[in-house]
């Protein structure tokens, strides 16, 4: 376990933020530290699943970090299913 930087996006947003996650978290985790940093803030909480996606593209809720590729300081995409 390592604490891994990415650069998460939340739907509606407009803020590009760095979230430090653990390489071994899941997507819903990731999901999550990411939509602390907007939902409520600058963004609409909404009481429906979240979802990660790399350019565009979901990854499944149950990949880690390290399962699905990512790379120091990529970017990654949330928002509401």
């Amino acid at each position: 376990m390592a604490l891994f930087p990415l650069q998460g996006m939340f739907d509606g947003d407009f803020v590009l933020m760095l979230v430090p996650v653990d390489d071994q978290d899941t997507m819903t985790q990731v999901a999550e530290k990411v939509a602390h940093h907007a939902v409520g803030r600058r963004v609409a909480a909404q009481d429906r699943p979240l979802q990660v996606r790399r350019n565009s593209v979901p990854v499944p809720a149950d990949a880690t970090v390290t399962s699905a590729g990512f790379g120091p300081m990529d970017v990654v995409e949330v928002g509401y299913l």
